[in-house]
């Protein structure tokens, strides 16, 4: 006779294990079994919770095997320590005391060896761990089935009774099936705890280099204000100076002149792009009036260049933003209406920021050529992507999200909702 899993059955030196199992009783109870195993697996593969997955399954081992008690005792993969995660009848003492290594009792026998221990009577068994506990809890008929994906064992599920009880082959391999359905249950949460914490370092990551580029840009800004830009103003006085002083002393030199004329027209047109440029890295108005003023006047300096019809409609917030989730919002906005001026071909465009329930809602929009969203999957490497991805990106990190709608030839919507809390 094997096992479920191709393995001999156990004989009757290896740990104790009970080799007088008589032979199945009938099918009485094979729906049952069949219904079990069926909502444990929709749990495995439908819940994200592994806690919940876990009670969903213990809770239907111990209906079909008419046991008292139980509970699943997970292996701890730093301190290589069994205890248990959840429990069903056991005491809160029995529950915070079993702490056990492989290959300690019986139930570390099962971790260590990867097979199941079916008893009918525990208490006179010479190898548990915790007699004293055993016998507190009056626990007779025990089962620990080991929960393992891959070959490594993570766990331990064990069904108690009171009573002794003799159990079937059938029971082992249905145990077994199911130690097995919640073993892949524990590894797939132990990565999705992993992925999760992966994610959040990431977002940690991307909020610190989103944080260190904006006091970049202020430095930036900062020192195009009080240098570049003061030289460039001087620059265009002095100039203006020599074309009065020509006019003074009498200077007839047309050549003379019209260079003079033309340094100083590059010399203003120099000063107004870096006067952009300084509040394209530092909106002043978002330090002084608030977000709202802030991308509606990026967004006419943006479009009525170009033509580009623009309504604009808002509410007001209510409260006070941080400074932060104002830069946020704002630099989405900002990359919203950069993809309109750079690749929309629009001639109108509309701005709506309002407040629904307890969220902000920036809804962007234009009549423009529009695209094809769901060719936007990611990041080429010409770069085709990355606009759209940090704007999503920067909304994220305000605990928002952000959506775009666009169809070729229909113009194209971009919405984002920022919690205000």
């Amino acid at each position: 006779m094997k096992t479920a899993n191709g393995e001999p059955y156990p004989s009757a030196d290896q740990g104790g294990i009970e080799t007088s199992v008589p032979k199945d009783a009938g099918t009485e109870s094979d729906l049952g079994e069949v219904i079990a195993l069926s909502r444990i697996c929709a749990a495995v593969s439908g819940l994200i919770e592994l806690d919940a997955i876990l009670h969903i399954g213990l809770d239907n081992v111990l209906s079909l095997m008419g046991g008292a008690e139980g509970g699943i005792l997970l292996l701890d993969e730093k301190t290589k320590t069994l205890s248990y995660s959840i429990s069903r009848g056991l005491s809160s003492k029995f529950s915070r005391e079993v702490r056990l290594k492989p290959g300690e009792g019986i139930v570390g026998r099962v971790v260590q060896s990867g097979r199941p221990v079916l008893l009918g009577d525990i208490s006179i068994e010479p190898g548990v761990a915790r007699p004293d506990l055993v016998s507190m809890e009056g626990i007779k008929s025990f089962a620990a089935v080991p929960l393992r994906a891959k070959d490594n064992v993570l766990g331990v599920m064990t069904i108690s009774n009171r009573i002794p009880h003799r159990f079937t082959r059938k029971d082992l391999h249905l145990l077994q099936s199911i130690g097995d359905l919640l073993g892949l249950a524990i590894e797939q949460g132990r990565l999705y705890e992993q992925l999760s914490k992966g994610r959040e370092r990431y977002r940690q990551l991307a909020r610190q280099v989103l944080i260190a580029q904006e006091e970049e840009r202020k430095r930036i800004a900062r020192e195009l204000h009080d240098e570049t830009s003061q030289t460039l103003a001087g620059l265009a006085l002095n100039l203006r100076a020599l074309m009065d002083m020509t006019e003074m002393v009498g200077i007839q030199d047309r050549e003379f002149k019209s260079r003079l004329e033309k340094a100083h027209g590059v010399a203003v047109q120099v000063s107004i792009e870096v006067s952009r440029l300084i509040a394209r890295l530092r909106p002043t108005l978002l330090d002084t009036l608030g977000l709202i003023p802030a991308i509606r006047q990026y967004a006419e300096t943006s479009l009525s260049p170009l033509g580009v019809s623009l309504r604009f409609s808002s509410d007001e917030p209510g409260k006070t933003l941080p400074p932060e989730f104002e830069m946020g919002v704002f630099r989405w906005a900002q990359g919203a209406i950069g993809n309109i001026v750079k690749h929309s071909h629009a001639t109108s465009a509309s701005i709506a920021i309002k407040r629904e329930g307890d969220e902000l809602v920036v809804i962007i929009s234009d009549n423009g050529q529009g695209f094809d969203v769901s060719q936007l999957t990611g990041i080429d490497q010409s770069g085709r992507g990355a606009g759209v991805f940090s704007m999503k990106e920067r909304i994220r990190l305000l605990g928002g999200d952000c959506s775009i709608q666009s169809q070729p030839g229909k113009g194209t919507t971009l919405t984002a909702r920022v919690p205000l809390s």
